[in-house]
């Protein structure tokens, strides 16, 4: 499954190169020719009408990457086998896109170095289309390829680099991949053939499934002589060869599940040894030390180990592990996004209910405050009339009393007068009764004088001198 998936990506790369109008199709005449070159280089009979037959119902001209992914899929993917070239199937893809997306001129990397970096590219990806490759998995292969050079890694100038990625959406494409490594931004001060180099190790690291490789002493089948040979562990073979140019190769063991690898005495004047046990032979090998023995011991049991279990190569297996490592904190960060929302959207209505009993709360108070204000103004309003009130009634009280007063002194002159009345009613009683008995007395006087004079005339009458008396009498009279 993993090998079509790489496979679609470097199709991909090669059909995306031919459409050259960029409007996201190809004419049929450029399929067939791109076909061809697939069947030739995966060794697959080409059948030169398949592709006319299997679009005859659609003559709308040029075809989409999803329009001709069915007949790719039926007519050639299916029919492929595991005996062809990869690499040179990627080559071919390659120099179908190459030319058109990168000018290697001003690169400190060659066209062979820019394959390898694009063959990485391919592998590192996502599985998504127009393919990219994300910050973490460059991060990784920078990482890589500064060890493989004998550089430490920089977390502070990748930090750096990551703020540039985020204008990018925090991915590159192939190309600009190859320009990141060809223009030397993580590699400066060292030559171009330490930068070959370490390409050539993560490429063969992650490409090639080169677990481990180095120089070993083989025992031979034949003449039973050591001989020095470059040995390259792959997850099922080891493969090796005169020198570490790789030209000549001498020789392969096939691993499978029922090898095994131990380690041996020292014998014969080697040092260091361990046999590879399989099926139909065994194979005894010398280190040149006791760590580089068991460092290659370890490997081969990796590698056995893996091909009990069914399990792909250790980078494809890591590489598997990342993404589902990705999968589960995207997941993750999705769950925690939607958390987020749903108590971002609580609190939205948290806050709107709030904001909602703040508003009716600033309600309640300004209600509350114009009552306020509206009872202090009646209050004020009172306590005005009140004040005005109770300085009207002192006015009136002033006024009363000094009415009052007023009246009182009027009625004491009343009074006064009434009493100088009642003494003058009572002088003038008095002088009545004064009169009165005056008159009485007068009168009684009169009463007794005209009752003397009575007597008088009746005496004088009597008499010869009462008419002298009583001329004396009135004369007193």
């Amino acid at each position: 499954m993993w090998l079509r998936e790489e496979l679609l990506k470097s199709i991909w790369h090669a059909f995306t190169a031919l459409d050259m109008d960029n409007r996201g199709k190809v004419s049929k005449s450029q399929l067939k020719v791109l076909s061809h070159s697939l069947c030739t280089v995966m060794k697959i009979p080409h059948d030169p009408v398949a592709l006319e037959e299997h679009f005859r119902d659609d003559d709308e001209g040029p075809l989409s990457n999803q329009g001709y992914m069915p007949y790719l899929n039926r007519f050639i993917l299916d029919k492929a086998r595991d005996d062809f070239d990869v690499q040179e199937f990627n080559k071919m893809c390659w120099t179908l896109c190459f030319k058109k997306n990168i000018c290697t001129k001003n690169l400190l990397i060659s066209d062979n170095d820019c394959f390898k970096v694009w063959c990485i590219f391919n592998f590192l990806s996502e599985d998504r289309y127009p393919l990219v490759i994300i910050t973490e998995e460059i991060e990784y292969f920078l990482q890589k390829l500064m060890e493989a050079m004998g550089m430490g890694w920089n977390e502070e100038n990748f930090a750096d680099y990551k703020l540039q990625l985020k204008m990018k959406k925090n991915c590159l494409s192939a190309w600009e991949l190859i320009e990141l490594v060809g223009l030397g931004i993580f590699s400066k001060g060292l030559n171009r053939q330490t930068l070959y180099m370490g390409i050539t190790e993560v490429f063969q690291e992650l490409i090639l499934d080169v677990l481990k490789q180095g120089y070993l002493m083989k025992k031979g089948h034949m003449r039973k002589n050591w001989t020095e040979r470059w040995f390259v562990l792959k997850p099922n073979s080891l493969c090796y060869y005169v020198s570490e140019d790789l030209v000549e190769q001498k020789g392969v063991i096939i691993l499978d599940r029922n090898c095994c690898v131990e380690s041996v005495p020292d014998k014969e004047g080697k040092k260091c040894l361990f046999i590879i046990k399989c099926t139909d032979k065994s194979f005894e090998i010398s280190a040149s030390d006791k760590k580089k023995k068991q460092e290659w011991i370890q490997a081969i049991q990796t590698c056995i180990q893996l091909l009990r279990l069914e399990l792909p190569s250790p980078h494809r297996e890591a590489r598997l592990r990342r993404r589902e490592l990705r999968q589960r904190q995207q997941a993750e960060h999705g769950d925690l996004v939607e958390r987020m929302e749903q108590l971002q959207v609580a609190n939205e209505n948290k806050q709107r209910q709030l904001e909602s009993m703040k508003k009716k709360m600033e309600e309640a108070m300004a209600q509350a405050a114009l009552k306020e204000d509206t009872r202090r103004k009646t209050q004020l309003d009172l306590q005005d009339r009140y004040r005005l009130d109770l300085e009207r009634e002192k006015m009136v009280r002033q006024q009363m009393e000094e009415q009052v007063a007023q009246k009182s002194s009027e009625l004491e002159q009343y009074l006064q007068r009434v009493r100088e009345l009642e003494d003058m009613y009572h002088q003038l009683e008095e002088a009545l009764e004064d009169e009165r008995q005056a008159k009485q007395d007068e009168e009684a006087m009169r009463k007794l004088q005209a009752r003397s004079l009575h007597t008088d005339i009746h005496t004088m009458q009597t008499s010869s001198i009462a008419p002298q008396t009583f001329i004396f009498v009135k004369n007193t009279t």
